[in-house]
């Protein structure tokens, strides 16, 4: 299947790559069919685009990577369109910001993907996560990646 976007161009895509994402994203709710890329200069960054949208791609990062001990507590009826058959199947990402200071993080309104049965959906994270939790600088997502040595 063929693709076009406004930020990579024609992609041609296996229709096993496509996630659904059934009632859309909060503001996004006719996109509905998306696809994970990864980032061609940064390991730390992917990209959700949207397959029926070309000008909407959203930049997201494992939270994991940037923020110490993130935990997400939802509620079960918040996971139940994505059919875990058990949370270790859940991939959790967030949406990649900008602001005034630099780059934030939505910790607060989470990605969670099946990857299994390829289903996504953002939810609402109970307790006192932030909307846009600030990185230090530009420079940590690329700063954090692991690095080898001999």
């Amino acid at each position: 299947m063929n693709i076009n976007t406004s930020r990579f161009g024609s992609l041609q895509l296996d229709p096993k790559e496509l996630l659904l994402f059934p009632s859309g994203i909060p503001g996004l709710e006719e996109c509905r069919d998306w696809v994970l890329l990864a980032d061609a200069e940064n390991d730390a960054l992917g990209w959700l685009q949207s397959v029926g949208c070309p000008d909407v791609a959203l930049a997201v990062v494992s939270p994991q990577r940037f923020v110490a001990g993130y935990q997400v507590r939802v509620a079960r009826s918040e996971l139940a369109p994505l059919e875990l058959a058990g949370l270790r199947e859940a991939q959790v990402l967030v949406i990649v910001g900008k602001n005034e200071r630099g780059i934030t993080l939505n910790l607060k309104a989470p990605i969670v993907i099946n990857l299994q049965r390829r289903l996504g959906r953002q939810v609402v994270a109970n307790g006192d996560q932030p909307i846009q939790y600030e990185l230090a600088r530009l420079r940590q997502l690329t700063e954090n990646r692991p690095r080898l040595t001999a």
